[in-house]
């Protein structure tokens, strides 16, 4: 090969990295919350502008990898930390993989006891990647950047090896503020554990944007806890045409009775959110 072509090509090269890490850096302004379409299951991508990255949940299968390369850069293989809401397929089988293709530097996750297949992998993957875990409880924050923190606001006490009678129940629910806006993350919680965070913990979910539980099932969004809340915009993560018949027409008159606008990735694909120190809006992808 002639010089000439050696620096044609590398001139290329340059050109097209510097495109990309244009597109991503200007993706990188404030906050930016991707609520992806995985099915009937849940996943959460969290990208802040200092550069940390936070994958809540991976949903039922490997479709979350195909959504992360659509909002990662190619040469970013670093998830800061990955949170498992709880153990249940549709929301662990996805991680199974995420640690597969990335290097995850935290997980945050309750421990409680589960016997399946793929959650003996999960943890033998990260025994075997040496990854640090923080068993997640009430009154844990992590403070992700200025004017950014994360908030854990149930399991009320450690799950860590212990049995459940309802492992939805022992859900890692998660609150995110950012300035002025924030989200609240409830994972597959139900009525019990909604109705105890209204009456004992009202003041810390009161949020603008709610990712709605266990994908819209009448087991949960109970009338109380959505007066709680006070959400402006509402995200059901949930399949087409699922089995469940998720989310429940009960749950969407609630939504509807108190004005709250709905998103559902079976409907309108990945949900996209955008912040920053004057607010938020949701965005195309």
């Amino acid at each position: 090969m002639s010089w000439r072509k050696k620096v044609v090509i590398f001139v290329l090269a340059v050109s097209v990295f510097f495109v990309w890490y244009a597109v991503f850096a200007e993706s990188r302004d404030g906050l930016m919350v991707y609520f992806f379409d995985v099915g009937q299951g849940d996943s959460i991508f969290i990208q802040v502008e200092n550069g940390t990255q936070i994958l809540i949940d991976g949903g039922p299968d490997d479709a979350v990898l195909a959504e992360l390369g659509r909002v990662m850069p190619f040469y970013d293989r670093t998830i800061d930390m990955v949170v498992l809401t709880h153990p249940d397929a549709d929301h662990l089988n996805g991680l199974v993989e995420v640690l597969e293709r990335y290097r995850v530097k935290t997980v945050l996750e309750t421990g409680v006891k589960h016997e399946t297949a793929q959650y003996a992998e999960w943890n033998k993957r990260l025994s075997e990647r040496g990854i640090p875990i923080v068993h997640a409880v009430r009154g844990q924050v992590f403070r992700i950047d200025d004017g950014l923190m994360l908030s854990v606001l149930a399991p009320f006490s450690s799950q860590n090896e212990k049995e459940a009678k309802k492992i939805n129940n022992t859900g890692v629910v998660a609150r995110l503020d950012y300035y002025d806006t924030s989200l609240l993350f409830t994972a597959d919680i139900e009525k019990d554990i909604e109705e105890i965070l209204a009456a004992v913990f009202a003041d810390s979910i009161d949020a603008d944007v709610l990712k709605v539980a266990h994908h819209g099932s009448k087991t949960s969004s109970v009338a109380d806890f959505l007066a709680a809340v006070t959400p402006e915009a509402a995200v059901i993560s949930v399949g087409k045409s699922n089995r469940y018949g998720h989310p429940a027409p009960e749950v969407l008159n609630r939504f509807e009775n108190i004005k709250a606008r709905i998103f559902r990735t079976d409907i309108d694909g990945a949900v996209v959110l955008r912040a920053d120190e004057n607010g938020y809006a949701f965005i195309r992808q």
